[in-house]
């Protein structure tokens, strides 16, 4: 597939795009594949168009990490060839050039943090549970423990997700007041605000399509210098 052609059903987020170095992107609904089967089956059939995403951003899968994601607060840091999904996590982090990590969603929102001074990154899954037991906060915790990261240098975004009054629980705004709690600058914490149950076209809602849906696939990682 064309690189113009995976652009179209992905979007990017201006405030990751700043950051040099660091390549980003959030997959979209593809017009193209049948996503009525369970998560196993969606995720075998969204794999070759995954794969021409991940190539799209310069990298192979081989250097892509994933998580098992369990609706927990685990953080693992992963590192260049860490291949199969991490058991128990929801989030990554990681401080090597020539990786992505890599987190599925279908309403959950999926919350990018990036230090562009270390140059450490993450991803976390983040939905009802994630949020209310502090992932973005343990992503945090993790990458400052790790790599030294000082939390008035990242970066947070978070992708579109699941809001009221479809759901009952405003957890973005747990995600983001986490991360001004944790002192990452408000002016540097960014959401649109998109609601994934607010247009099927673009996007997959677990909640609205039953379970029978597909799984957008937040990426990140950063460039070999």
């Amino acid at each position: 597939m064309a690189d113009e052609g995976v652009r179209e059903l992905c979007m990017s987020f201006a405030g990751l795009s700043a950051l040099e170095r660091f390549v980003h992107t959030f997959t979209l609904r593809h017009p193209t594949v049948d996503v009525q089967a369970d998560r196993a089956e969606v995720l075998r059939r969204l794999g070759g168009w995954h794969a021409d995403v991940v190539a799209s951003l310069g990298f192979e899968l081989e250097q892509v990490a994933s998580a098992e994601q369990v609706h927990g607060n685990q953080v693992a840091v992963v590192r260049s060839g860490t291949t199969e999904p991490v058991p128990g996590a929801d989030g990554l982090v990681c401080g090597e050039a020539g990786v992505l990590v890599g987190i599925y969603v279908a309403d959950c929102c999926a919350v990018y943090a990036v230090d562009p001074v270390t140059g450490a990154f993450g991803v976390a899954h983040a939905g009802r549970k994630g949020a209310e037991s502090g992932i973005t906060t343990v992503m945090i915790e993790t990458m400052k423990r790790e790599f030294g990261v000082l939390p008035e240098n990242l970066t947070v975004q978070l992708s579109p997700c699941i809001r009221p009054p479809v759901f009952e629980i405003d957890f973005a705004k747990l995600i983001r007041d986490q991360a001004a709690n944790a002192g990452v600058p408000e002016e540097r914490i960014f959401d649109e605000g998109i609601s994934t149950a607010s247009d099927l076209e673009r996007y997959y809602s677990y909640r609205v399509e039953k379970g029978k849906t597909g799984r957008m696939f937040a990426l990140l990682g950063r460039r070999q210098d």
